[in-house]
């Protein structure tokens, strides 16, 4: 190894052997932050630069980075370590980046994920994009830092070394029937549970990182007991094939035990936790990663000047989105807008879900005039309420309607799938050129890009442009070609783009997108952890974010099961306090007045308490795309210093001002919250009383809101 460090104005570059290939270059990008790469020189980057919009070199910044070996150490301006990389490693083609990790530390975000989880320090997860899971390969840490990994494909965080395959017991299973959506729409699938069962040997006690993968491109479960005790337990009609827990573990053998479906292939990987944090992805040219140092709103800031700023989101997506699955004509969508005017309930948007399309075929970019005689018309009439319409638009074509014969005949389609090749720069523009001619005229006024991971991890084992790169190099980058096809579009034919999309990567935010959290359940745990799983979009960069509130699947006696409408309530009151607000449900007419008219006198207060909050929420928005600021705020953000608040994993700051505590828990009449640290402490939202921060206290609820609290030196209104 070289001892003597090279430093040439604006980069390092160490050779680590005298015979090796592989160099480690570091370059200032931005005055806070410092990209390295680890490769090979005479390689040729094979794939384009996607992720950054900015690459100019600095000559100098306000933090110093240093190279000696393997090792870079990266100070802040007042010359304290704040990030240490102890590996870099480029192996057949594997790339491997581990840093160091102290105890004491909190790491936020890695994109949208179903296990829970707030602080992913020592957690074990894969990296890839599935209904319900997005995966944006971003960090940002309690001690000053963020890092974000530049690789197209599956990345393993934290990835274990000890896995053991879980083995199925002899004899059938369980069944039962359940409706579910896919990519044809909606159908019935039998699903059978079995028994899966494994020993492991610990040989230290300790905590350990669990990743549970079912084995399966799309999960229905994910269940494992240890020693008879449950540790993993989540149920949905579509779950991502993997499932993460810390958990503390004795010395000796511990017997595993899995609840799971017919054809599974469960494998539980496992490893000790570690003062360390490590990034893995097994298709790439180069370590590749980028350093941020200051505070998260800094390394956000930076993050968004080199991904790409965000353009300021519409007025009228910021109040409320109505949506259900589905409407099945224009009548019912007038009727519905009619009556939300006429029961005085405040309303922005409509949405049509899928298959409005009817005989045409799968999104084959045509109203079917049976349903639908005059698109043109139900949108001049929503707008002449002013309500504006958005419609569900997919990357999927079907191959026999007018617009799919032309893909065929074009090349467009990635081989062996439905799925149109936006690698393609072709694909993409017949895609675009359809969807101008087709639906643009239509006066629609947002884009709800459905699917777009595409759907189920598909273009593993494939490949794309024309069979140029293979689908691994550039597994999790599908859904942002699909919004810049889209986004690019409407900005060049003089529109205003407002796309909603269910999957995104590092870089979405420039193309105006807000994400959901997919096709998820509706009980409290589920609840739960779409809180965590908008927290973690947050601290990864992406701003506009929301859920199905009231969740996608719900039970089939919804309107009158006085325990699913309390759940709901608690879904509706939290998403008042979400950057975007928007209901919805499979197989459901998700308006207000079907729930009884107690639940709807509830509604009604939320969507006044939204618009009566717009000017703090428009206020917030410019924050978004003039400073790179974060709406949705994990507390890290503002109480970096608080120990107790970066333990807190429900609750957040909405914009600089208020404090949300949502209840998540049913029978709830009162509800204990953490106040941070701050000076001149707390008011109660709703009852206007005075409290010191650094505490927790517990605070009378009703059914109608949660508590919410007004930071000391902040206005709202």
């Amino acid at each position: 190894m070289m001892k003597k460090l090279l430093s040439v104005a604006l980069l390092w570059l160490v050779t680590l052997s005298a015979g090796a290939q592989q160099k480690l270059m570091v370059t200032y990008v931005a005055k806070n932050a410092v990209r390295v790469r680890y490769s090979d020189p005479k390689v040729k980057p094979e794939l384009p630069d996607w992720l950054y919009v900015k690459h100019e070199e600095l000559k100098k910044a306000d933090v110093t980075a240093t190279v000696r070996g393997n090792v870079v150490t990266v100070k802040d301006k007042a010359g304290k370590n704040v990030f240490c990389a102890t590996t870099h490693q480029l192996k057949e083609g594997e790339a491997t980046l581990t840093f160091e990790s102290p105890k004491d530390e909190f790491l936020f975000g890695l994109g949208q994920f179903q296990d829970g989880y707030s602080n992913v320090r020592g957690l074990s997860r894969r990296l890839t994009q599935v209904n319900t899971q997005i995966s944006i390969p971003m960090l940002i840490s309690s001690k000053g830092y963020g890092v974000l990994w530049n690789n197209y494909g599956l990345t393993e965080f934290n990835p274990c070394k000890q896995s053991v395959k879980l083995i199925k017991r002899a004899g059938a299973g369980e069944r039962e029937e359940v409706n579910v959506t896919s990519t044809e729409g909606g159908k019935k699938e039998v699903r059978e549970r079995h028994i899966f069962e494994a020993t492991i040997d610990v040989k230290e006690a300790g905590d350990y990182a669990l990743l549970l993968d079912v084995g399966q491109k799309m999960a229905r479960r994910h269940n494992l007991l240890i020693d008879g005790k449950p540790v993993i337990e989540m149920q949905n009609l579509w779950l991502p094939p993997t499932a993460s827990k810390i958990v503390t573990l004795s010395k000796g053998s511990h017997k595993l035990l899995a609840e799971l479906t017919k054809d599974d292939k469960p494998v539980l990987y496992y490893n000790k936790v570690k003062d360390e944090t490590t990034f893995r992805s097994p298709v790439a040219e180069a370590v590749d990663y980028t350093v941020f140092i200051g505070t998260p709103d800094e390394i956000i800031a930076t993050y968004r000047e080199l991904t790409g700023e965000c353009p300021l989101m519409p007025d009228w997506a910021l109040g409320y989105i109505h949506c259900r699955e589905r409407f099945h004509s224009s009548d019912e969508i007038l009727q519905t807008a009619n009556r939300f005017r006429s029961e005085q309930l405040p309303i922005s948007m409509i949405v049509q879900d899928w298959q409005y399309w009817g005989k045409y075929g799968w999104n084959s970019m045509r109203f079917d005039e049976e349903f639908y005689p005059d698109p043109k018309a139900l949108t001049d009439s929503l707008h002449k309420m002013d309500i504006r319409l958005m419609v569900s638009v997919w990357s999927k074509i079907d191959k026999n309607s007018e617009v799919g014969k032309q893909m065929v005949a074009g090349g467009h389609y990635i081989p062996g799938t439905d799925w149109i090749d936006f690698f393609n720069p072709d694909a993409a523009a017949a895609y675009w050129k359809n969807f101008s001619e087709r639906l643009v005229p239509l006066g629609i006024d947002a884009w709800w890009q459905d699917a777009t991971e595409p759907e189920n991890d598909d273009l593993e084992g494939r490949r794309v442009n024309a069979g140029k790169w293979a689908g691994e190099q550039v597994r999790n980058v599908y859904p942002l070609l699909v919004n810049k096809t889209v986004y690019e579009g409407l900005v060049a034919a003089g529109k205003e783009p407002m796309i909603l999309t269910r999957c995104g990567f590092a870089g979405i935010q420039r193309y105006g997108s807000a994400l959901w959290s997919g096709d998820v359940g509706n009980d409290w745990e589920t609840f739960r952890r779409q809180i965590t799983a908008g927290l973690g979009i947050q601290a990864a960069g992406i701003p506009w974010w929301t859920y199905d509130a009231g969740g996608f699947f719900r039970p089939q006696n919804q309107y009158t099961d006085s325990a699913y409408i309390e759940r709901m309530l608690r879904w509706i009151e939290t998403a008042v306090y979400l950057p975007l607000m928007r209901v919805h449900g499979y197989m459901s007419n998700t308006e207000p007045w079907n729930y009884g008219k107690e639940a709807q006198n509830i509604i009604a207060q939320c969507l006044k308490e939204r618009y009566r909050l717009m000017p703090y929420i428009k206020r917030c928005a410019k924050e978004v795309s003039e400073k790179g600021g974060t709406l949705m705020r994990p507390l890290v953000f503002d109480f970096t210093n608080d120990v107790e608040a970066l333990k807190q994993k429900y609750e957040y700051m909405f914009g600089p001002a208020l404090l949300i505590s949502p209840v998540t828990e049913p029978g709830a009449s009162s509800w204990r919250t953490y106040l941070p640290q701050n000076s001149g402490g707390w008011t109660d939202y709703h009852t206007g009383k005075h409290y010191d921060g650094g505490q927790y206290v517990t605070t009378p609820v009703t059914k109608a809101y949660i508590p919410v609290f007004i930071r000391a030196g902040y206005t709202i209104y």
